[in-house]
Parts: C-alpha cells; structure tokens; sequence
C-alpha cells in the first residue's frame, strides 16, 4: 500500500542556503586565485619584454621625467616671478645641458688621463691579495684564484657584458640617438608637463581622477626628491673621501672621489665598490696600513652619510627597505645592466609612492595598510624571564 509523503511547507522567510558550486570549494578558490595570479605574471613578463625590447626609447624617457621633475621647482619659481614659459625652459634646459655637460667633460678629462694607472693599480692590487690569501694557515687550494681573476677579466672585457651591462651605450649611434631623444622629451617635460599630464587624464572623472592626479603629484615630488637627495649625498661622499685620499697623498685621487660619485647613485653596493677600488690603490702605492686607513675612511664617510646626512635630504623619496632597494637593484642590473640599476630603485621608490596615496593623501592602497603592529613581540618565555 503506498502512502502519500507529506512535507511542512517551507517558511518563505527562511534563508535559502547557498548552493556551493565546484568553483565555490576550496579547491575552486586555489584554481581562481592561481589563474588569476597567471595572468597577472603574464602581463607583467609582456611588459618587461616590450621594455626591454624598446629600451633606446624607455631608458631616454625615463631620463628626462627624472629630470623634468627634479628641475620642475626652478621652472615653477621663474613662472611665478614672470618670466614667460618658454624662456623659463630654455633656461632650466640649458642650464641643466651645461651642468650635465661641464660633468661629463671633467669626469673624462679626469679619467681619461689616468685610467691605465688605476687599472694597473687595481689589477696589482687584486694580486698581492691573491698572494696574501696564499699565505693563509687553511687550504683555499680548491680554488684556483688566478684562474677566478682571468675569468672575471674575459667576462669584462667580452662582448656579452658590453651587451648585457651596456646596452644602449654601447653603440654610438644609439648613444648619441638617445642623447637627442632625451633632451628633446626633456624639452616638452619642461615646457607642457602638467598639460601633458591633463590630457592623459582625460579619461578619468570623480574619484579615478582625484586618484590619478595624486599619483602624478606623488611620482614628481619622489623622483625630484630622489635626484636632488642622491645628488647630494654623492657630493658629500666623494667629497669627504676624495679629501682623505688627498691627505694620505694616494695618486689618483681626483679619479677616484669621481667614481665614487658616479657610484653613490647606485645604492648599497655603489660607495662599497668604489671604496674597495680606492683601497686597492692605496695597498698598491702604500701598503696595506694605508688601505686600511682607506677602508676606515670609507666607513666613516658612509656612516656619517647613512645616519646624518642621507635621512635629511632623503627622508621624502627613498622609504624603502634594504632589502627591497637590493632586489630592485638586482631586477634592473639584469634588465638594463648599469643603467637599469641606476634607475630601478627611484622607480621603485614612485611605485611604493603611489601606493601610499592609492585611496587618499594619507591612505595606502587597502592590502598595504598597517593592521596590527609590526614590532617583533616577545614570546611567552620571554615574557615570564623578563
């Protein structure tokens, strides 16, 4: 006998529970998230390979928005005092032609007379330390250092470093195509940057153009601040080292105080080069007492520099951590050899810029809030000892 099967009537009040897809799951979640983070790798290593394909256009660019933003201050103030536009960039893009000129001219002049002897020095250098490593107690046999330096030599004097570490300075056309490439960018940068900025805007309305015009804002101040801080900074540090190789009388001082401001823009690793390069000549020419006195005087410099000088003239522009400096210097040593390592970390710096204003004057971007506090915490044992 069949019987009828009843059913309470559903209370049309009641929540409906959610029917949980296979997209729904937590494997589904995972599936989601990598493909999305696929596309986003994707787009990325798409952007990185019509950069480093079009870098005879992109380094030149990048140049003079540096440049642009770092003068855009004197041009500013001569507007303001009524110079008209166009003579107020002539005179900031002249001005800065001579400036850049006058150093390049003094740097080759300096160099290019004494070149040989610093390399000879270096080179001679690097031997008696090669020679010290062979008096030590423990067995380094397993390296052949002479073979290790003959490697490095090859490696810097072949053609696939003047490409990787060189690229678009190697060759003169592209050098000198650069040169005019930049100068002119630099020219309408200076001429009609807010209005160029404008017109890239105009798609934008309500709070995506708030948003927009604070990233703009934000990138000129960093990168003006970046330029006008490093510049100072590396002064300061071939300044007071040049002084020092001058005091203990070390032959070409004058060329290393350059390199070593030429270094100071790269950071971490650029004033460490140089002032293991300048110890080098000192051990050559003087001893070793003479290049540990070197190596104290860089120390010094660089101290005095890191906890003095650079927190003052860098404190706007570069609030990054060392460790995030060291792998944007990475990433664009391989990217764009030395130049890209010269300009990784002040694109670094406006990218952590405009995250910082991403959703107001004050207000990071929403993953990049500060939610808890970051200091490390004692544990619980150390909490009962203390």
């Amino acid at each position: 006998m069949m019987f009828p099967i009843f059913r309470r009537p559903q209370d049309p009040e009641a929540p409906v529970p959610p029917v949980k897809g296979l997209w729904a799951r937590g494997f589904g979640l995972v599936a989601t998230r990598s493909l999305q983070t696929l596309a986003v790798l994707a787009l990325v290593a798409v952007g990185v390979l019509v950069i480093t394909q079009l870098s005879l256009v992109f380094i030149p660019v990048t140049i003079a928005l540096i440049l642009a933003c770092a003068i855009h201050p004197l041009v500013s103030l001569m507007r303001r005092r009524g110079v008209p536009s166009i003579l107020a960039t002539w005179i900031a893009l002249i001005g800065i032609i001579a400036v850049l000129g006058g150093v390049i001219w003094v740097i080759v002049l300096t160099v290019r007379n004494q070149w040989d002897d610093l390399v000879e020095s270096a080179t001679d250098g690097i031997s008696q330390v090669t020679d010290w490593l062979g008096t030590l107690p423990f067995d380094i046999d397993a390296i052949d250092l002479d073979d290790v330096w003959a490697s490095a030599q090859d490696f810097l004097t072949s053609s696939s470093f003047g490409q990787g570490a060189l690229a678009g300075v190697s060759a003169t056309a592209s050098f000198f195509t650069g040169l005019v490439l930049m100068i002119v960018v630099l020219f309408f940068f200076l001429k009609d940057g807010p209005r160029i900025w404008e017109f890239l805007l105009r798609p934008f309305s309500g709070e995506s153009y708030a948003r927009a015009r604070r990233i703009g804002d934000k990138s000129v101040d960093v990168f003006g601040s970046y330029i006008r801080g490093t510049s100072i900074v590396a002064a300061a540090d071939a300044l007071g080292i040049g002084i020092g190789l001058a005091i203990l009388q070390i032959p070409l001082a004058l060329p290393l105080a350059v390199i070593v401001f030429l270094t100071a823009f790269i950071p971490l690793v650029g004033a460490t080069a140089a002032g293991i390069l300048a110890a080098l000549v000192a051990l050559v020419t003087h001893g070793p007492v003479a290049a540990l006195i070197v190596v104290g005087i860089v120390v010094l410099v660089n101290q005095l520099e890191g906890n003095f000088l650079q927190p003052v003239v860098m404190a706007r522009s570069l609030k990054l951590h060392a460790l995030v400096i060291l792998l944007a210097l990475t990433a664009g040593t391989i990217l764009g050899g030395i130049v890209g390592a010269v300009l990784s970390v002040p694109l670094a710096a406006a990218a952590w810029g405009i995250i910082t204003v991403w959703d107001g004057p004050d207000t990071p971007a929403r993953p990049f809030r500060q939610k808890r506090d970051e200091r490390v915490q004692p544990s619980p044992r150390e909490r009962v000892e203390e």
